[in-house]
């Protein structure tokens, strides 16, 4: 029997993975030095459980998001972008990376990524950005409320990181010690002065700056945010997506009341980053993206939280605005672009070159008017079922693939969904089985095939990934965190 080593990989690998890992990025930081990048700034926001569908933007009839609708108005929207595992450590693990889940082995939450992970953070300070991570980490996998101490903090240098809270208005960080310090009132709205407040300060400097603020909200509890957001929304005068059955109506409008608030929270806060920006004259070279890790079902198809291949959860926010590289009017890009595909588009506008271990997409010639990479097609995937999502409530392995027209997925069993997007935008009609679906259904399977060959993604049961990352789970397929 193998040892297991802290980071949950069999021992007898362990060194021979961080010899190469090692060599590999000496080599890549040694070209990085004789490089010459571009100048800009890099800002990623990401949310935590914000669906795609819940922008004034987008269409939502509820929400109040002014600062987002302007924001769309100046970027480039992805409206077709898809968290791969719509789960919070999976997609940032793979933001961070630019790798996917079977490579990087974090596919369920409170596992640790390695520290020999070449980061989209390391390599922009190694080309001289100065590099800030402020508000929910979710990565390190040593307890939700532990210290990261510096080596384990993927290439950030100012730290303002709690691993991950969910009590937005009681909620502490750690920066340089291993003190707890602790958040003003809501959070995300004190995160975000103090990133206002990074933003001046390297704006004085004239120093280039990568700075990833993760906010918790808008994911569950769903009633914590100000009461003046609350007051906003009545649960009685929500109208509801059309796949919301029912049985389910009460308990919807209820979570979507606080869900909204939390967003418009969120809204006011970016429009704080946004003016700081504008005043300390980054904002035409900043290089702005926000996203999120994954959607929320709520009560849609009578199902909740994230995990499951429908659009709900799937699909993300992707705004990604720059307005002395990619102009400053809205564009849609209708290709699928995943969470491994962040990093290497990034680093392509910024024209600074794409580590080895990098496996998405670089989408930063079709964003200068050049052809869209990759085949039209994104992986959904779910590893290993677990969380909200276990077994015992229905959970289960699926593999599928989303374009921009159809949705398809099969688990271990077999073809179990397939939805036409332009005819069907809330997946009400399954057509796996149906006669007239049966050319399209072939050929989505074969995409999906050709895909997981590609990625050599045999599709077999989670445990046998739990053993392979030698992970220990509970009854419940859960990794065991500290809170």
């Amino acid at each position: 029997m193998h040892s297991t080593n802290l980071r949950g990989r069999p021992a007898s690998n362990r060194w021979s993975l961080i010899g190469i890992g090692f060599l590999c990025w000496t080599l890549f930081a040694a070209g990085l030095r004789a490089e010459s990048p571009a100048t800009a700034n890099v800002v990623v926001l990401l949310a935590d459980q914000w669906r795609a569908q819940a922008f004034g933007f987008a269409a939502d009839p509820n929400v109040r998001t002014p600062n987002f609708d302007r924001l769309a108005r100046e970027s480039v929207h992805f409206r077709h972008a898809v968290a791969g595992i719509p789960v919070c450590s999976p997609t940032r693990a793979s933001l961070l990376t630019g790798q996917r889940p079977l490579t990087h082995g974090i596919f369920l939450n409170d596992v640790p990524l390695s520290t020999n992970a070449v980061t989209l953070a390391k390599v922009l300070r190694q080309a001289g950005w100065q590099t800030g991570a402020i508000g929910k980490w979710h990565l390190d996998g040593q307890g939700r409320s532990a210290f990261i101490p510096p080596e384990r903090r993927q290439g950030f240098d100012y730290w303002k990181v709690q691993e991950c809270t969910h009590d937005y208005t009681n909620s502490t960080y750690y920066s340089d010690s291993p003190t707890p310090r602790r958040w003003e009132g809501y959070d995300a709205l004190s995160q975000t002065k103090d990133a206002t407040a990074y933003i001046r300060t390297q704006a004085q400097s004239g120093q280039r700056f990568f700075l990833w603020l993760a906010w918790g909200p808008p994911h569950d509890p769903y009633h914590t945010a100000p009461e003046r957001f609350r007051a906003l929304y009545d649960p009685a005068r929500l109208i509801l997506r059309s796949n919301v059955p029912p049985a389910f109506e009460q308990a919807t409008r209820k979570s979507l009341a606080g869900y909204y608030a939390h967003c418009s929270a969120l809204d006011e806060a970016l429009g704080e980053l946004l003016s700081t920006l504008e005043s300390t004259g980054q904002s035409t070279n900043t290089l702005f993206l926000f996203t999120s890790d994954h959607g929320d079902m709520l009560g849609s198809h009578g199902l909740w939280k994230k995990q499951k291949p429908f659009d709900e959860s799937a699909r993300v926010p992707f705004l990604l605005r720059w307005p002395a590289g990619l102009g400053a009017s809205a564009r849609t890009v209708d290709a699928p672009i995943n969470s491994e595909d962040v990093m290497p588009t990034l680093l392509g506008l910024l024209r600074l070159p794409r580590p080895p271990s990098v496996e998405g997409l670089d989408f930063s010639d079709h964003l200068r008017g050049g052809p869209a990479p990759g085949d039209g097609a994104a992986l959904l995937a779910c590893l290993s079922p677990f969380g909200e999502f276990e077994r015992r409530t229905g959970g289960k392995e699926y593999r599928g693939i989303r374009t921009a027209r159809f949705t398809y997925v099969r688990d271990l069993h077999g073809p179990w969904l397939l939805f036409d997007h332009q005819a069907d935008p809330y997946q009400l009609n399954n057509g796996v089985g149906q006669a007239s679906w049966a050319t399209v259904q072939a050929d989505l399977e074969q995409r999906l095939q050709e895909k997981l060959a590609a990625q050599q993604d045999t599709f077999r049961t989670g445990p046998e990934y739990i053993r392979q990352w030698s992970y220990r789970v509970n009854q419940h397929g859960t990794v065991p965190y500290q809170p």
